[in-house]
């Protein structure tokens, strides 16, 4: 299996409910650095997984959409916990859409899987690995 993989970061503010979170429970901010991760088991006709630029085009794009906001004032996650976890797989199903649409050109409709990885810090991670 091929990959590439591009790097973007968001900074968001959000809160948790429930008592595994402790005193994330109250608003608070997180900066993750954001790694994107493309798969394919062979390269396509220009020996490449995906155009890297329209990668890194389209992950900035889904990105900017969650950066610099409060999500616990967005509609879209009203009454969800936004954890690292959870928002992995947002990003990569809002990258997997893309791809689908011809935004990562058409020879990215060739890949097998999208891999996202959110870095909270320099020793804890999460990630979503989906099909496509």
């Amino acid at each position: 299996m091929f990959s590439i993989t591009v790097r973007d970061h968001i900074m968001i503010a959000h809160s948790f409910r429930g008592e595994v979170f402790g005193p994330a429970q109250r608003l608070h901010g997180a900066t993750f650095l954001v790694d994107a991760t493309f798969r394919r088991e062979q390269l396509d006709e220009d020996n490449i997984v995906v155009d890297i630029g329209l990668a890194t085009q389209e992950l900035g794009a889904v990105v900017a959409e969650l950066n610099y906001r409060n999500l616990d004032n967005e509609p879209d996650f009203a009454g969800i916990n936004t954890s690292t976890e959870f928002l992995a797989k947002v990003i990569a199903d809002r990258l997997a859409e893309r791809v689908h649409k011809g935004a990562l050109g058409e020879n990215a409709k060739g890949l097998a899987g999208i891999t996202v990885t959110l870095h909270e810090s320099h020793v804890a991670w999460a990630s979503y690995e989906r099909a496509l």
